[in-house]
C-alpha cells in the first residue's frame, strides 16, 4: 500500500489533501502541526513513501520537520506545500532536503501528478538493481544495488533525488547535459514543476561531493547550456 504522511495546519486545505491522496489510492496519515509529524513518523518506523510538509506550521516549521526527516530517511519522498511564490523559500525548502514543492492553491490533478511522480521515482530506486553493480569514476564508486555513492571510500549522504542526478553523470561522463534532459531523466517527462529545481539540486549535490563547491572540479557548469561530469 502506498503510504503518505500529510502535515498542514489548516484544516480545509488538510482536509482537501487527504481527501484527493485516498482517491488516489494511497494510505493517509494526516497531523496538524510539525510536532506530530515528527512522532508519527517515528512511531511508525518511517514507513512512508512520500511525506507532504506545509512551510507555515505552528512550533516546527516544514523547513525544521524536513530536515528531521530527511536525516532518519534519504530516500523518502519529500513535498513541500507553501502559500508563498518567493524563490528563496522555494531554494531552501530544496537545499533542506525536499525533493519538489507546490505553490498554493493548487489543483487536485497537480497534486496527484506530483506525488505519484515522487512515489514513482521512490519506488524505482528501491527496486533497481544493475547487472554490473558498481561503477568507478575517478575517486566516486557509485553502487547502483545500495544505491550509494562513495568518495575515496568514504560514503556520502545523498537524496533518492541526488543520487539519481549524479547516477545520470556518472554514466554519462564528459558529456555536456542541459537542463531539460535532466528535468525529464530525474522528475519524469510530466513534471509540472519549474527547470530551476534542477540548478538547486546541483547547487545541494556539489555540497556533498565537491572538495571546493564554489569551484567545482567534478560536476561542471556549461555555460548558457546545463552540466557535465569531469574526472
Amino acid at each position: 500500500m502506498r503510504r503518505i504522511l500529510i502535515a498542514e495546519d489548516e484544516e480545509d486545505i488538510r482536509e482537501f489533501v487527504v481527501i484527493n491522496m485516498k482517491r488516489a489510492g494511497y494510505d493517509v496519515v494526516d497531523v496538524p502541526d510539525g510536532e506530530t509529524a515528527l512522532r508519527v513518523f517515528e512511531e511508525n518506523g518511517g514507513d512512508f513513501d512520500v511525506v507532504l510538509l506545509d512551510i507555515m506550521m505552528p512550533g516546527i516549521d516544514g523547513f525544521g520537520v524536513c530536515e528531521k526527516i530527511r536525516a532518519q530517511s534519504p530516500s523518502i519522498g519529500i513535498i513541500m506545500l507553501s502559500a508563498k511564490s518567493q524563490e528563496m523559500d522555494k531554494v531552501r525548502g530544496l537545499m533542506t532536503g525536499a525533493d519538489d514543492y507546490i505553490t498554493k492553491p493548487f489543483s487536485p490533478s497537480e497534486l496527484t501528478a506530483r506525488v505519484d511522480a515522487i512515489h514513482r521515482r521512490v519506488t524505482m530506486a528501491k527496486g533497481i538493481v544493475q547487472p554490473t553493480d558498481e561503477v568507478v569514476s575517478g575517486p566516486f564508486t557509485l553502487n547502483t544495488k545500495s544505491r550509494t555513492l562513495k568518495k575515496n571510500g568514504q560514503l556520502l549522504d545523498l537524496t533518492q533525488v541526488e543520487f539519481q542526478i549524479i547516477e545520470f553523470f556518472i554514466k554519462n561522463p564528459n558529456a555536456a547535459m542541459d537542463r531539460a534532459a535532466i528535468l525529464k531523466q530525474v522528475w519524469g517527462e510530466n513534471y509540472f514543476g519549474d527547470v530551476k529545481i534542477v540548478d538547486v539540486n546541483i547547487r545541494r549535490l556539489r555540497m556533498k561531493i565537491e572538495d571546493e563547491p564554489s569551484s567545482p572540479q567534478y560536476l561542471q557548469t556549461v555555460w548558457g547550456f546545463g552540466y557535465k561530469w569531469v574526472v
